[in-house]
């Protein structure tokens, strides 16, 4: 799929939140400014979370409460270990919405079913690949292409 601007990819981002199930995992990948954290903004909004949602680069977890599901928001950009990552207690997130950027950087600790979301810059805008790992998240990828 290809969005133009980064307005698109924030309404995409409305989408998943609108329609993500609950213990759903969003497992975010691509380069630096490739637009995971404007995504992550947007699935913040479809889940009706209030206040402004930022990169967690530096604190490496935010949880955002307030929404139809709580969005648990990790970075894990700066992290040294899976290790470390345990650390982090993602697995809490079972009953809210997990969000994951840079999670091609510790894969064995993001659930086996998973949403898988591939953002790359593509010249005037953003191609994304999206891929279900499960049947939880078959069902969400479904419910995005239609």
């Amino acid at each position: 799929m290809q969005l133009r601007d980064a307005s698109e990819t924030r309404a995409f981002g409305r989408r998943i939140g609108a329609l993500a199930p609950p213990g759903a995992t969003i497992a975010l990948t691509g380069a630096l400014g490739a637009g995971k954290t404007t995504l992550v903004g947007g699935i913040a909004e479809g889940l009706g979370v209030p206040g402004r949602v930022t990169s967690p680069t530096f604190v490496l977890l935010a949880v955002h409460d307030g929404g139809r599901l709580t969005l648990w928001h990790a970075d894990l950009y700066r992290v040294d270990s899976a290790a470390e990552v345990d650390l982090l207690a993602l697995e809490d997130a079972r009953d809210g919405v997990l969000a994951v950027e840079w999670a091609d950087r510790f894969s064995e600790v993001i659930p086996a079913d998973h949403l898988s979301i591939h953002l790359e810059d593509a010249g005037a805008g953003r191609r994304v690949d999206v891929a279900a790992t499960g049947p939880i998240h078959a069902a969400l990828a479904e419910a995005l292409r239609a």
